[in-house]
This record gives structure tokens, sequence and C-alpha cells, in this order.
């Protein structure tokens, strides 16, 4: 069976990818900081690891002496690592740790590494999306066949509108409501696209969405829908947005390279190919009737 080390294993997509794999029939190797956090249930339903897993690699994948080596036993590395909610800098993960397997993975002449970015990655202005545009342009130049799919979001980033909804009844953004637009995929149905492509072992590069398309407005009426109240939608002032900036970036920088990419996902489309069986109405839904921390 094909040996495969899958980074960033548990978060939201990375639970679902491991799983596909491993029901595939390949052997799984993960990258962990916690197998007691890996073996259980994840945020918003996201699958437990447990009994799925073949090897487990505790420890920071940002240091070094883990990384040396170890793609030596493996045929195809997928990687889903990334900077979420985390204190760390994009640049030490999405970059620096992604770059450090990339080199072991060259070294022992891998067959493949598949790598989830993000939709339009490359013009967003953000930190995050730097560092991903900076590993995905040096991975395509590599001697391993490489896999690059650029999802828009997940179904995990669009609690945070169903969240803002719940709390006020108001969904802020930052364009016109009906003119920009969104298909975000369900972590299971990206993962099925994850381990076609590393099946396939053709290099390439994929923009993947879900099987709906959303404006905001859209997604506005739909958690007012799912919560069985009227949610209205509100254009943040240019003003206040640089406000928010301008105190984010002297307070928590973190925050402020989170809001240039809301800010920027909010006002550009992305939209990919449409796929998947999972639609966000259900998936909200779901959250309602039995949520997730």
């Amino acid at each position: 069976m094909p040996q495969i080390l899958v980074l960033g294993a548990t978060g939201y997509l990375g639970r679902h990818v491991t799983r596909e794999l491993h029901h595939r029939g390949h052997t799984i190797h993960a990258i962990i900081r916690s197998r007691t956090t890996a073996e259980t249930i994840g945020p918003w339903s996201a699958p437990s690891l447990s009994g799925i897993v073949s090897e487990w690699i505790e420890g920071d994948i940002s240091k070094d002496n883990l990384v040396e080596g170890i793609t030596e036993r493996i045929d195809y590395v997928v990687s889903c690592l990334g900077v979420t909610t985390q204190k760390a800098d994009p640049w030490d993960i999405d970059y620096k740790a992604n770059l450090a397997v990339l080199a072991d993975a060259e070294k022992n002449n891998v067959r493949g590494f598949c790598y989830v970015n993000v939709i339009n990655g490359e013009k967003c202005p953000s930190r995050m999306t730097r560092a991903k545009t900076a590993f995905t342009n040096t991975l395509e130049r590599s001697s391993v066949v490489s896999q690059v799919i650029d999802p828009p979001a997940y179904f995990s980033d669009m609690m945070q509108i169903l969240t803002m909804v719940q709390k006020s009844g108001r969904l802020w953004t930052f364009a016109p409501a009906g003119e920009v637009r969104i298909n975000p995929i369900h972590g299971a149905d990206l993962a099925v696209e994850v381990a076609n492509r590393l099946e396939a072992a053709q290099q390439g590069r994929w923009k993947v969405g879900g099987p709906d398309v959303f404006t905001w407005q859209d997604l506005a009426d739909l958690a007012g829908k799912t919560i069985g109240r009227k949610a209205t939608i509100s254009k943040v002032p240019a003003w206040l947005l640089r406000l928010l900036l301008w105190t984010a970036e002297r307070l928590t920088p973190r925050k402020a390279d989170m809001i240039r990419f809301l800010v920027w996902n909010m006002t550009n489309d992305a939209v990919g190919a449409r796929t998947g069986t999972h639609h966000l109405a259900e998936f909200w839904a779901e959250q309602v009737t039995a949520p997730c921390p």
C-alpha cells in the first residue's frame, strides 16, 4: 500500500483528508502535536483519527529535528498545513515548515506532494496568503510531482457568518452584498478531490469549490433562515475599515492580517469548479441542532 505522510492532519480539512485516504487503502503517517486531540472528534464534527493512522509522529513541525528524514519511507506527502487561529507567524508554518518537508521529500525521491492552498491567494495582500503563495511557487518548481488544490473556503470558515447572525441578526460585509460570489466546500468533498488528484499522480493546479454558489446577501438570508430570524446585511464604511486596520496593526498584527484576508475574500469572487454532495444549508442546520465547540 502507498505510504502517505499527512501534514496538518488534526485540522478541519486534514481530518477529512486522512479519513478519505485511509478508506482508500493507503497507509497513513501523521504529524501531530497531541495524539489525544487527534483521536477525539474535531471542531464542526470533523472525524476522529482513531484507528486510521498507522504511525503517529508527535512534535512541533516547525522544528528541524522533527522534519529531517521524515519522508524516508514515504511515497506521497499531503499538506493541509497552515496557520488559522494560532498565534504563529504564517511564514513559519505555511512557508518554512512546508518547505522543510518538501526539501526532505526531494532528497528521498518522494513520488508526489499535494498541497492545499487557497483560491486566488497570489492576489491577496495578507501575510498568510503571501506565505502560501511563496511555498506554492517553490513546490511547482520542485523535482517532486506537485498537485496544488485551491479552494475558496471551507464550511468550517462559514461558521463565522452563522455565528455573527446568531449574535446580532446582522452580517457585516466590505462590498455590495449582491455582487461578490463564493462557493465554500465541505471538508469531506474537498478530501475526495485531494485523494483523486494524488492518486492520479498528474502535476497540475485546480480551483475546487462546493456545489452551491452564494453572494454575501445569499449567505445572510440562509443564516437567517437557519436560525429562524430575519438577518440584515450592512457594509462597513471605508473610514471604519481604515480605523480597524490601523488599530489592529498596533495592538494585534495577527488580527490585522486576518482582517485583510476577510476584506479580500468579501470583495473578490472566489468560485472554484463546482463539486461535491454536501450543502451549506444542511451543514449549518446540523451545527445549530448539535453545536460543536
